[in-house]
């Protein structure tokens, strides 16, 4: 097989392919007309809620509405309605050349939630790699007495990753302690939702990094949201992505969920946007990624499974060059997530996605045509539709 006229690393190049795997790279003359990058992996999603909209809507915008909007409807799930929902969303991320990804699974009560059980057993016929991380109040997994069996739940059945949610809880310095012991205890990796406000006092952040550095877990805890950085002060966040780097703690950033929650009141246009700062954070040395999170559910009713979406949707909230940050959605979530992580090189696995276009604002100026190729045999692929 070859693949004329593909863009790599700035220059125009033909693919040749056999037994599975890049056999040659050939630089070749004229424009491109095909940018190419490996198999997106996206570090953040909620396959237990996706696709509850409109039956799930909140009474009102924002974080909290969402959640009571989700519990309510949560009464009524069942292995089949789980099973529909997740599928339909795998089949989605796979149609849109995703590689892997991970689902937060919520897990309100010590008992071990009907959605862990289910989505486990998807896993093993699931169109792409799926990982599991328990969500979990940091009030529960940090009790004393419920939080070690949760623990040890997970590290029995689970996907090698324990997590939590941290939002201004009282006595949380203590609670998370408990949690890094947990963690350390079960050799797992760890992943929060944290600070997921407008709140200048939510500093969980603060303390997630000390615990990291403390407990030597370099490369192995990820924090989504840190919406809070985008209205502290300038100086202590500057500390705390320098903090953030030398603890080796990642970033993901996910632009849908936070712009639809952040600021909002009905008749009022929103001025405070909630994305985590990305350049400053990069800068610093913050490994940084991006995630769809939530997609057709009470935290978010629009979105798509789909990476490239994503990265143009984080490109116009944040002003990023989409051809700079093309690893926010490929390499750093595949180490994120323990993966090793795919390149385009001579003799590398033929994993890649190539997207029609000039350069990449061509390519993501509107509904992405691709080609998707899974160990060389190209798969049948979705045209994406813009969030």
């Amino acid at each position: 097989m070859r693949v004329e006229r593909v863009c790599l690393n700035g220059a125009t190049v033909a693919l040749e392919i056999a037994g599975g795997r890049i056999a040659r790279i050939e630089p070749v003359p004229g424009p491109a007309d095909w940018q190419a990058l490996p198999l997106p992996v996206d570090p953040h999603l909620h396959l237990d809620k996706t696709f509850l909209w409109p039956r799930a809507r909140p009474a009102a915008p924002g974080l909290f509405p969402a959640i009571e909007a989700r519990w309510a409807d949560r009464a009524g799930w069942t292995p089949e309605d789980i099973r529909a929902r997740a599928g339909r969303a795998m089949a989605e991320a796979a149609g849109a050349g995703t590689r892997a990804l991970r689902s937060h699974v919520d897990w309100v009560e010590p008992a071990v939630p009907l959605a862990w059980a289910v989505l486990g057993e998807m896993a093993a016929d699931a169109p792409v790699t799926l990982q599991r991380a328990p969500l979990v109040s940091i009030d529960l997994l940090g009790d004393p007495d419920q939080g070690p069996p949760i623990a040890a739940h997970v590290a029995a059945t689970g996907d090698g990753v324990l997590g939590a949610f941290l939002y201004r809880h009282a006595g949380y310095p203590e609670l998370l302690a408990r949690v890094f012991r947990l963690a350390t205890e079960h050799g797992l990796r760890l992943d929060f939702h944290v600070d997921a406000g407008l709140e200048p006092e939510a500093q969980g952040l603060d303390e997630l990094i000390r615990l990291s550095a403390r407990h030597g877990m370099a490369g192995r805890v990820l924090c989504g949201h840190a919406c809070a950085l985008s209205v502290r002060p300038e100086a202590e966040v500057a500390r705390v992505l320098d903090a953030m780097a030398r603890a080796e703690v990642a970033l993901c950033v996910l632009p849908a969920t936070n712009l639809w929650l952040q600021d909002g009141t009905p008749g009022r246009t929103p001025r405070l946007r909630g994305l985590a700062p990305l350049h400053e954070a990069r800068a610093a040395g913050v490994s940084v990624m991006i995630g769809a999170d939530n997609v057709a559910d009470p935290f978010y009713p629009f979105g798509s499974y789909d990476p490239l979406e994503t990265l143009r949707l984080a490109s116009t909230a944040a002003h990023l060059d989409p051809a700079d940050w093309l690893d926010a959605i490929t390499t750093a979530p595949a180490r994120a997530l323990g993966l090793e992580p795919s390149v385009i090189e001579t003799g590398a696995p033929a994993d890649l996605l190539l997207v029609a276009g000039a350069d990449w604002q061509d390519a993501l100026r509107g509904p992405a045509r691709r080609r998707v190729l899974r160990a060389g045999v190209e798969t049948p692929a979705q045209e994406s539709v813009p969030a």
